[in-house]
């Protein structure tokens, strides 16, 4: 079995952020703060990869030049080159 090692922060929130840190907590979806904190920057990472994913598409689309795809079959192909990568 791997060992994931973690490392200790320490942040300062403000009471809102806070408050609702602890909803979270209360409502059992999560079993503590470190939980939460680390779903949400997991959240963070795969939408930056997503942006990312796409960033690259869009340059590579301005450097082919035209393309005959219609709008559809162009969102459909990123759609499933995001489910191929596990992204979507």
């Amino acid at each position: 079995m791997m060992v994931k090692k973690m490392t200790r922060q320490s942040i300062t929130l403000t009471m809102p952020n806070d408050e609702w840190l602890k909803n979270q907590i209360q409502s059992k979806e999560y079993s503590s703060k470190s939980e939460v904190v680390n779903d949400l920057i997991r959240k963070a990472r795969t939408k930056q990869g997503e942006i990312e994913f796409i960033r690259a598409k869009l340059k590579k689309s301005e450097n082919s030049g035209f393309t005959k795809q219609s709008s559809d079959e162009i969102l459909t192909e990123f759609k499933d080159e995001l489910r191929h990568d596990k992204k979507l």
